[in-house]
């Protein structure tokens, strides 16, 4: 399988702008800016971007996992934040609150933590990943 994603840019980096198109055009000439990037600009930026593929792959790997274990998940809620420090991104945290029936907490960690390591997102960073995963009623 292969995805495509085109990004366009024009003008100097500070007062030039662009725009992102994906291959399912969920993206589809959504701009991006050095404000959008570095302050409050409108538009996407790339740690966005790693943040929303990051978060929804380790919530699908989960979600499998949690089934191959015999527990059918309610919800799965995951915010990832990326830190970019100096020009480097340096950490993906994520941060999981679950509904999930019959699971004790203990199984839950082990199975969230599993999947924090082998989703293919997690697998492609090099940087530092942190997992918070709560477990609610």
């Amino acid at each position: 399988m292969k995805r495509r994603a085109e990004a366009v840019w024009n003008g100097t980096v500070k007062e030039g702008s662009g725009h992102l198109t994906t291959q399912s055009t969920t993206l589809n000439k959504t701009q991006y800016s050095f404000n959008s990037r570095f302050a409050e600009g409108v538009g996407t930026n790339p740690e966005e971007l790693l943040a929303a593929a990051h978060a929804g792959c380790f919530t699908m790997k989960l979600s499998a996992d949690l089934t191959e274990a015999g527990y059918t998940p309610e919800e799965l809620k995951t915010s990832s934040s990326i830190t970019l420090d100096e020009g480097k991104i340096t950490l993906s945290a994520l941060k999981l609150t679950a509904k999930i029936p019959g699971i004790s907490n203990d199984e839950f960690q082990r199975i969230a933590k599993g999947a924090e390591k082998n989703c293919p997102v997690s697998g492609a960073f090099s940087f530092e990943i942190t997992l918070e995963a709560e477990l609610v009623s």
